[in-house]
């Protein structure tokens, strides 16, 4: 069995289990609110989050996956080693912010330790001055401008779903309409977890379809059908998983939520992450869930949302880019060190 060969399954199984973790670490985002109503119990909700996940595989394309993989990092800079390095860089971040309980993107996590990680090799072997010819700008400056527009249209929705419900149903009493939407946030959280399996799934997609074609695999960036079911089943069993400690900040500790403010947010949420799944765009579904729930909070008062909270959440969001790709960079030159190759 040749080295090239044992690397490169090396990778795809760090890939997978990254995967794992970015269910773990973001079953939060796909549960946080359908817990915190109490419409299902933790367990249940998990099953349900990581059904929905999976379900996702019977109808998307991989346009998000071929963004990731070719449209963020030159693959002609790009070795195997590059995507080790930029794998281990996003599992350790999304590792230490899920200890903190801080509900960082998984999805930014990765493509900073990838971007990271592949400036590093340019460093190496064509000097540091060249260090952002690793990156495609344009793939960039459209993730970082969606970094601002999905949180931002997920509370944007939020908000005027909500006030569209407190309207509709401004004659019938509180009680009865909770009734009601206890039965229709099992709906949303359903479409919400489809959307974030949709989208987050395929980055792990474009990174193995990546390492196949600079191992020598594949000629072109053609996502195969066993890498498309393995990334959806690693995700779903990470989901499935559960991440309790976000949980809890999302679910809790942002804003109070009944079930129709749960509804509310989740059907924004979803649709704020459908759209870019759309348009090829990878999103971060904890910044869209996050700034949907706010949204929400936000129509009773500006106090019902924890501001001091939600400030924590976005500097964690601020960092996550330029830290992983400190430790992508960092796992890049470790490999250097121990390996002796880029």
């Amino acid at each position: 069995m040749d080295s090239n060969f044992i690397l490169v399954a090396l990778i795809i199984a760090v890939a997978l289990a990254f995967d794992y973790i970015n269910g773990f670490h973001d079953a939060a985002n796909s549960i946080a609110t359908v817990v915190a109503t109490r419409v299902l119990s933790p367990r249940h909700a998990v099953i349900w989050a990581g059904f929905w996940n999976l379900c996702a595989v019977f109808v998307l394309d991989t346009g998000v996956a071929s963004t990731v993989g070719k449209g963020m990092v030159d693959l002609k800079i790009v070795t195997p080693y590059v995507i080790l390095a930029g794998l281990l860089g996003a599992i350790v971040w999304d590792l230490l912010t899920w200890w903190w309980g801080l509900p960082t993107s998984s999805s930014h996590a990765l493509l900073g330790g990838y971007g990271g990680a592949a400036m590093a090799k340019v460093a190496l072997t064509q000097g540091v001055w060249r260090i952002f010819d690793a990156l495609v700008i344009s793939g960039w400056l459209k993730m970082i401008a969606f970094i601002i527009i999905a949180p931002m249209l997920g509370m944007t929705l939020a908000y005027l779903l909500m006030v569209a419900v407190h309207w509709i149903f401004r004659s019938t009493m509180p009680n009865k309409v909770d009734r009601w939407f206890r039965w229709m946030q099992l709906a949303s959280s359903a479409v919400f977890s489809f959307a974030h399996g949709s989208n987050d799934a395929q980055k792990t997609m474009g990174i193995i379809t990546s390492v196949l074609i600079t191992g020598g695999y594949l000629e072109t960036f053609i996502v195969p059908k066993p890498v498309i079911w393995a990334a959806y089943i690693a995700i779903a069993a990470g989901t499935m998983s559960g991440g309790w400690r976000i949980v809890r900040t999302m679910g809790a500790r942002l804003t109070r939520l009944k079930p129709r403010g749960g509804f509310c947010a989740e059907t924004a949420a979803a649709i704020s992450i459908l759209f870019p799944t759309y348009l090829h765009m990878p999103v971060s579904t904890t910044h869209v869930i996050a700034g949907s729930i706010a949204g929400v909070g936000s129509v009773h008062r500006l106090k019902a949302v924890r501001w001091g909270l939600a400030t924590n959440i976005l500097w964690a969001w601020l960092f996550t880019i330029p830290a992983t790709a400190a430790v992508g960079a960092f796992c890049m030159l470790l490999i250097k060190v121990l390996v002796g190759k880029t």
